[in-house]
């Protein structure tokens, strides 16, 4: 075997006394496609920054031989308000005449041709911000295509994708293995891995486990290696007994995203809501949660119009909401794990202008054991926390306001299997305590799963009603698809 593109030796990395990495050792070759898997806090990402250099290691060896590595950020950092071309060339534009004389047309027909060598026809005038989130993807290979990169680092590529977005996504993966780029992938997709990769390395607790061929690899091998333990991903659900109807929608619309929407949800019941990207799912939710509010239609809890033009009045009408982008919406990284989950609910807990310490501390200590979050005590910054548990953070503050209609959107978004297994039965258990859930998801195994019916949306309508016991995959994505 020739000898690796990059190896890494006895890589270890220690944050405020605690060792993220110890003694990690990796090999990539050259057109390699190399998956990095482990639960969050694995220390894949800390792994990711050493090797792209934005990290330096406590000891240990990093050897690349080649001209440069690509990262590929799960959050996208683009420049919305410029170019795709000066996206692609940014620090590195071509001149001409004088030294920092920036030659455009050079750059915008060298943009063209990285954008076509993947068969894309993004145009290289278009702003960055008016590009999807796949496009935004594209772009950034094209981008690595550009600079000549023999290493591309890839972390999470697909999170914010749906199925057919990420089906184009991981085909460009493809063509740049047949070009001779290698590629280190993290994902936490368990199917895209044994679809593209050809070895698997497994990380747990900042040390790696093994690595193997991926073709000596399977689910159920490879998820234990991951958590440590046995994880059953199958339903955590039982068949439900929905009570009465606690939300109703009736021809809600916010043109352009989406219009006359009608559906009801029971107590104790899961609606799942599928459909593509860019159906209008999350604006739905949106609007139900007083985020974007509707601008047309009428939404009913236990059967009296209620006006949701806020937040604020979403929770005094019993609806919480879990959004789609934690790291945005979610939560707020600097304050601590307390302060994050009783950030909604402050009146509880006011004593005039003033909070009540004790009672605050003790209300986030019970959440915290109720929802299994894990940190170094209710203290600790948020952002320090693995995404499972930054989840459980976000979901516990939502139920601590005790809601009768809870909507999730991309509730298992960018966790690892692990942390997925605990948000399901999480999800199992407050349908059974008798919540109205409202369930978004891009993974139609999820959405079959948890789901006592399912409703299809495309191009911001709501095609079909599906029962998951006698649907399948192929199904919903026949209804989603647009026409």
């Amino acid at each position: 075997m020739p000898d690796p593109l990059l190896e890494v030796v006895e890589v270890s990395k220690s944050f405020w006394g605690i060792q993220a990495l110890g003694g990690v050792n990796l090999r990539v070759h050259t057109g390699e496609i190399h998956a990095v898997t482990g639960e969050n806090g694995a220390g894949k990402s800390t792994l990711m920054k050493i090797i792209a250099g934005h990290e330096r290691p406590d000891s240990g060896l990093v050897e690349f031989r080649g001209r440069a590595i690509r990262m590929i950020h799960q959050e996208l950092l683009p420049f919305p308000a410029l170019t795709v071309a000066e996206n692609i060339f940014m620090g590195q534009e071509p001149t001409r005449w004088l030294p920092g004389w920036i030659d455009k047309s050079a750059r915008d027909r060298q943009a063209r041709e990285a954008l076509a060598h993947l068969g894309l026809s993004i145009d290289p005038h278009r702003m960055m911000g008016q590009l999807t989130v796949a496009e935004q993807q594209s772009v950034e290979i094209a981008k690595a295509l550009a600079r000549q990169a023999d290493l591309m680092i890839m972390d999470e590529p697909t999170s914010a994708l749906s199925e057919r977005e990420s089906e184009l996504l991981l085909g460009l993966i493809l063509d740049l293995k047949r070009r001779g780029v290698a590629i280190l992938y993290i994902s936490h997709r368990m199917q895209e891995v044994f679809r593209i990769a050809d070895v698997i390395t497994v990380m747990r607790d900042g040390r790696t486990v093994i690595t193997s061929p991926a073709a000596g690899m399977d689910e159920n091998r490879l998820i234990p290696l991951m958590v440590g333990r046995a994880v059953n991903l199958r339903s955590a659900k039982e068949p439900s007994r929905p009570g009465e109807v606690v939300l109703e929608v009736r021809g809600v619309g916010r043109p352009p995203h989406f219009q006359n929407i009608s559906f009801s949800l029971r107590r104790g019941e899961v609606l799942g809501l599928a459909g593509l990207m860019g159906a209008g799912r999350s604006h739905v939710a949106a609007a139900i949660f007083g985020l974007a509010p509707a601008t047309a239609g009428a939404i009913f809890v236990h059967g009296r119009p209620v006006s949701v033009r806020s937040p604020a009045t979403a929770f005094a009408h019993g609806i919480a909401m879990v959004t789609e982008d934690r790291k945005e919406f979610g939560f707020v990284p600097d304050m601590s794990v307390k302060e994050n989950v009783t950030l909604s609910s402050l009146a509880r807990f006011g004593w005039g202008p003033f909070i009540r310490p004790r009672a605050e501390a003790l209300a986030a200590d019970e959440q915290m054991l109720k929802f299994d979050v894990r940190a170094a005590g209710r203290d600790q910054a948020v952002k320090f926390l693995s995404g499972g548990n930054q989840q459980k953070v976000a979901i516990a503050r939502a139920l601590l306001s005790d809601p009768q209609v809870l909507v999730l959107d991309e509730p298992t978004r960018g966790i690892d299997v692990g942390a997925k297994a605990e948000v399901h039965a999480l999800i199992a258990g407050l349908a059974r305590a008798g919540k109205a859930i409202l369930l978004i998801s891009s993974e139609m195994d999820e959405i079959l799963a948890l789901s006592d019916r399912i409703l299809v949306m495309r191009e911001g309508a709501a095609v079909t009603e599906l029962q998951p016991a006698a649907t399948s995959p192929e199904e919903i994505l026949r209804y989603a698809m647009p026409s």
